[in-house]
């Protein structure tokens, strides 16, 4: 039976008084319920401090390709390993959208992230327009391709998939669990075609406006593995709602 796994994406939010509060709540509500919470670069020395020996892992909302060098304002997935991450997001909408990143250098980051024992958590999803003109499959599969071309698709036992159409990311619209469902079955029939095993085991995660009071449809799902949270990441009674539902 494949596990479930809440992610909070906090984007760029917090401080350390407002990250001290919501990481004190999460610890005991959470505890014994796999979940990561994925922070600011400057706050992952307080996420180690503060989440050490709980049940609750942390890790990177992005990561360099590059291993080291002359490359500044990037970091290295060694670097995050000095903080005891275990995860990273790579290819998230907003990394594709608004800084460029495409489908080749998603991948170089999830090779990268993987060759220092990081866990990807590779990010794929839609626009309304490509929504709208029929294609979501089209493009995930490309999304999808690039990385499994790079790293193969057994890479993919290493990984946690994250399915986050564009345009329903905070923006308060959700797609139903019906259309959620679907395109979480086509990722885990397209690489099930190629490994069968690998493809059972895969966690998959919906991201898109999940909130207490959609996750527990969205959850029950049979190809919904869990969740890649923004928003209500930051509010400790939101998420702590998302991450119980999931555990059900």
């Amino acid at each position: 039976m494949r596990k479930k796994l809440v992610a909070g994406n906090w984007k760029m939010h917090g401080s350390l008084a407002e990250n001290a509060a919501l990481l004190a709540a999460l610890k005991p509500a959470l505890s014994g319920i796999e979940a990561v919470v994925c922070v600011p670069f400057p706050y992952l020395a307080q996420a180690q401090a503060e989440l050490a020996g709980s049940s609750i892992a942390w890790g990177a909302q992005n990561v360099s390709e590059q291993a080291k060098g002359a490359f500044t304002g990037e970091v290295s997935a060694s670097m995050l390993l000095d903080f005891g991450c275990t995860y990273v997001i790579v290819g998230h909408s907003e990394r594709r959208s608004l800084y460029g990143e495409s489908d080749a250098l998603v991948a170089s980051k999830y090779v990268a992230a993987q060759a220092a024992g990081l866990t990807p958590i590779l990010c794929v999803g839609e626009s309304l327009a490509e929504r709208e003109s029929g294609v979501t499959e089209a493009v995930v599969a490309r999304q999808l391709d690039a990385v499994i071309n790079a790293a193969g698709v057994a890479s993919l036992a290493k990984a946690v998939v994250a399915y986050e159409p564009v345009w329903a990311i905070g923006t308060g619209k959700t797609a139903s669990p019906e259309q959620a469902q679907a395109v979480h079955a086509f990722i885990r029939g397209k690489i099930a075609a190629l490994d069968a095993g690998v493809a059972d085991q895969l966690v998959i995660q919906y991201g898109g406006s999940v909130k207490a009071a959609n996750a527990a449809e969205l959850m029950v799902q049979p190809d919904i593995d869990g969740g890649l949270i923004g928003g209500a990441s930051l509010v400790a009674d939101e998420f702590i709602a998302i991450c119980r539902a999931a555990a059900k």
